[in-house]
């Protein structure tokens, strides 16, 4: 309460130790690791060294998801096209039923939309003792009488790998038998320590089973895919309105707003931007192998940042004719967002925000709370590894446990026919030297400011202390922290599905963003919440029980 008034910020060191303190010693030692002081990049551009992708502790309330989510909720959650039949207990299918405002748009009257339907397998206790391959062949059957797709995924959850049901195997048969093509995530919910290990798995299939199927070239003279962007609240539209407007073609979106062919054809763009660096970056990697497409990192969260991005793009074509025309949407779009944010920046200017968020999400928001005039005083991820946090050049120190040996790591080769490098030696030298390098990401920390906790896979202890110590002005999470962080007066933005809000990508995302948290920042209704734990009594102070 003391720091809302006077505005002053804790000693973060106090606050690590207020964390750690409630722990067992053991679970301490480890999380001791995972919460770091954040200090500016020294000479050689390295952060503090931060422990993370490593297993919550049991016991302890993380924010974490599963691999299964990982994998069917947000890699393919946006696909629109492919069928997707969960092989596991109803449970399951129901938790990913579009539970992050996925969108999409068909394109005419016979485009098919499978989005809104949620298919499974519906497991019982006789199809875990007895096998669940001869039920799944059958949903498979039913699934393609009543939708006929062009292509149907299998998703496995726990009790599948448990039992050993071969889906993979089923789906070769299912291929066969109908003529369509039908693949298999091995994406069972332990597969990995969260959520990040069924992105790796839905990578690797989607290369395996669909990139590269189709080697028409989309007309347009410069072709790009955005990798990790899932149309969240309608982001993926507003950024494809940018493009279009600067004269850049979208050959393929991974995920948001996506189809099958896309991501057949997405090995004919010339470019992949990374919005997601956590959950795509493999894919990136691959079809750079492959096909010869380099990627870059983007960042299209932030008027600025946007900005940036459409320049970067731009700068990689080498065009004069795209430059100057990307100038002109960027002159013609950012007054707007500018009058948007001098109307609301008088009242956000000086507040305080912090954000647990997977992805990219929690390093891609502090932009926008910039253009605010807003501090992030403490963020981390959910799933991060370490080079989501201290930058790629960690890459060589990251050391291979045991959970990442559980993820197939595919070999990849350069396709004999279809390998086709965009840049050569002297290209990438002259790009470089203009400031646009490609497969980097510095990470969130060299971002943040000096003093600012940077924390991996936070606790709801964790964050009980952060409230209490921080009092921040807005808290930025998922609905599983919502409302333990609503009762106590402070308000919480999720950033997974934008609650009912959005789209928050590109210029006009931005100031759909700058008023949101205007509104909610500066609502007097937080004033009135009391905690139940500041209330007079306690309701359980009444019970009586019988057997006292």
């Amino acid at each position: 309460m003391e720091a809302a008034k006077t505005h002053a910020l804790p000693d973060p060191e106090a606050v690590k130790q207020a964390m750690l303190e409630k722990f067992p010693a053991k679970v301490a030692k480890k999380r001791a690791k995972q919460i770091v002081v954040n200090r500016a990049p020294d000479a050689a551009g390295r952060v503090p060294e931060i422990h993370a992708n490593a297993r919550t502790s049991p016991g302890v309330i993380t924010q974490r998801g599963c691999t299964y989510a990982g994998c069917k909720g947000v890699i393919l959650g946006p696909v629109r096209d492919i069928l997707t039949i969960t092989h596991g207990p109803v449970g399951c299918g129901f938790y990913s039923w579009l539970t992050r405002r996925n969108q999409t748009r068909t394109q005419g009257p016979d485009d098919v939309n499978y989005m809104p339907y949620a298919l499974m397998t519906d497991m019982q206790e006789e199809d875990i003792v007895f096998g669940g391959e001869k039920k799944l062949r059958q949903a498979v059957r039913e699934a393609y009488e009543t939708f006929r797709p062009q292509a149907i995924a299998l998703c496995a959850t726990c009790p599948v790998g448990l039992i050993g049901d071969d889906i993979h195997a089923v789906a070769r048969e299912m291929k066969e038998e109908l003529g369509i093509n039908v693949f298999a995530f091995s994406c069972e919910g332990y597969k990995g320590v969260s959520q990040s290990a069924g992105h790796h798995i839905a990578n690797n299939q989607v290369f395996k089973h669909v990139v590269g199927l189709d080697d028409t070239t989309p007309e347009g003279e410069y072709r790009i895919n955005i990798l990790g962007e899932y149309n969240i609240g309608g982001d993926a539209f507003e950024i494809e309105r940018l493009l279009e407007k600067c004269g850049i073609t979208l050959v393929a979106s991974f995920s948001g707003n996506a189809t099958y062919e896309q991501f057949a054809r997405a090995h004919t763009a010339d470019l992949n931007a990374i919005m997601c660096h956590r959950s795509i970056n493999y894919m990136g990697d691959m079809m750079e192998k492959k096909f010869g497409v380099p990627w870059i990192k983007v960042n299209f969260i932030g008027a600025q940042a946007t900005a940036k991005s459409l320049r970067r793009i731009a700068q990689y074509f080498e065009d004069p004719e795209l430059l100057a025309r990307v100038e002109q949407v960027i002159a013609e779009e950012l007054p707007e967002v500018e009058r948007a944010a001098a109307e609301v920046r008088p009242r956000t200017a000086g507040k305080r925000a912090m954000l647990f968020v997977g992805g990219s999400r929690a390093h891609h928001y502090q932009e926008l709370f910039r253009e605010l005039g807003m501090e992030t005083v403490a963020a981390g991820y959910e799933f991060g590894h370490r080079d989501d946090y201290e930058g790629r050049a960690v890459l060589p120190s990251v050391k291979v446990d045991a959970d990442s040996r559980n993820i197939e790591e595919l070999e990849v080769e350069p396709d004999p026919a279809r390998f086709r490098p965009r840049t050569g030696p002297e290209k990438a030298a002259r790009l470089g030297a203009g400031g646009l390098s490609f497969a980097e990401y510095q990470g969130m920390m060299a971002e943040m400011a000096e003093k600012t906790l940077v924390i991996d896979d936070i606790s709801h202890h964790e964050t009980e202390v952060l409230l209490k110590k921080y009092r921040p002005h807005i808290f930025c999470a998922g609905i599983k922290e919502k409302y333990a962080v609503q009762k106590w007066g402070i308000p919480l933005k999720q950033l997974h599905s934008y609650d009912y809000g959005g789209p928050y990508a590109g210029f006009r995302g931005a100031a759909n963003f700058y008023r949101d948290i205007d509104r909610m920042v500066n609502s007097r209704v937080w004033t009135y919440v009391t905690p139940p734990w500041e209330a007079e009594e306690a309701p359980e102070a009444k019970a009586v029980y019988a057997c006292g």
